[in-house]
């Protein structure tokens, strides 16, 4: 959920002037024009590997409204991965009939100790971040995609969430935890604190605190993503979250497996010229159309 870089947007970058594409319909509900396999390949296309496919196939037909969990810690500027592919990926999944809920990890770029551990410039980046997908053409209107701050939903409920951290915790040995740690952009190897190895237990129970049918996140998400459906096995529960990993844009530099915001000269990103030029023209807005 996670990527290294710690430079804020700068305070003075003005938005991106372009107007959120408008939706020819907000009804959530699931289009009567798509079959179900049609369905099922949209959503199937979002990932370069899904786990497993007949429970996805079965989940988009007994459930009308399936719910999508993607999360992101706010820790920068943003890159056209983060930008662009997603909002690539959400319009599909909204447009084969899913809600999406947008979990902006504040509490966790805080343990990851990200802008400093500073929450409120973490807030700053958070509303920064959603403001570029506005504008890039994610598909909001109704209540299709749901942003939702992980300060305060786990604040207001928070009877049932730390519970659920706990026990989750209590099942896994520490070695199992550890290899979780590449979802915060960190290795094995590195020195961590505790609340950093306590960051997988609490990103694995956030998909059952947000009673997600699928997990769509990156292929560097995968390992806690699969201990969530090993915890289902743990606790005998029958529905296991649905893992759907999309592909990791490769950086710009040789043998680079995935753009990093903490290397410049990897990225493109959305506030540079070019791209905010081929926005303005329309170009890149279109490709974030689903047709």
């Amino acid at each position: 959920m996670v990527e290294n870089d710690q430079t804020p947007p700068s305070e003075e970058m003005q938005p991106l002037s372009v107007t959120p594409s408008t939706s020819p319909s907000s009804n959530p509900t699931t289009p009567q024009v798509m079959s179900l396999e049609e369905r099922f390949q949209l959503v199937r296309s979002v990932g370069e590997e899904c786990i497993q496919e007949e429970e996805l196939r079965n989940l988009l037909e007994k459930k009308p409204l399936p719910i999508c969990y993607d999360g992101f810690e706010p820790s920068g500027r943003m890159h056209i991965a983060q930008g662009v592919m997603k909002t690539i990926n959400v319009n599909k999944l909204t447009k084969a009939g899913c809600k999406v809920k947008i979990w902006i990890a504040d509490w966790f770029a805080q343990l990851n100790n990200k802008m400093g551990g500073d929450l409120k410039k973490i807030k700053t980046v958070g509303e920064y971040l959603i403001e570029i997908w506005k504008a890039v053409g994610m598909d909001i209107d109704g209540d299709k995609v749901e942003f939702l701050w992980s300060s305060d939903e786990i604040n207001s409920r928070a009877h049932e969430y730390w519970p659920l951290v706990m026990d989750i915790a209590r099942r896994n040995k520490l070695p199992r935890i550890m290899r979780c740690v590449q979802i915060m952009g960190r290795s094995e190897q590195d020195e961590l604190t505790a609340a950093q190895i306590f960051y997988p237990c609490m990103q694995c129970a956030d998909i059952f605190f947000l009673k997600a049918d699928i997990c769509q996140l990156g292929m560097d998400q995968r390992k806690v993503n699969v201990l969530a459906r090993e915890y289902c096995d743990d606790i005998k529960r029958k529905n296991k979250p649905i893992i759907l990993s999309h592909h990791m844009l490769p950086g710009l530099q040789q043998g680079q497996e995935k753009m990093s915001k903490s290397d410049p000269s990897s990225s493109i990103f959305m506030e540079d010229e070019e791209v905010c030029s081929g926005f303005m023209d329309g170009e890149f807005k279109r490709s974030c159309n689903v047709s």
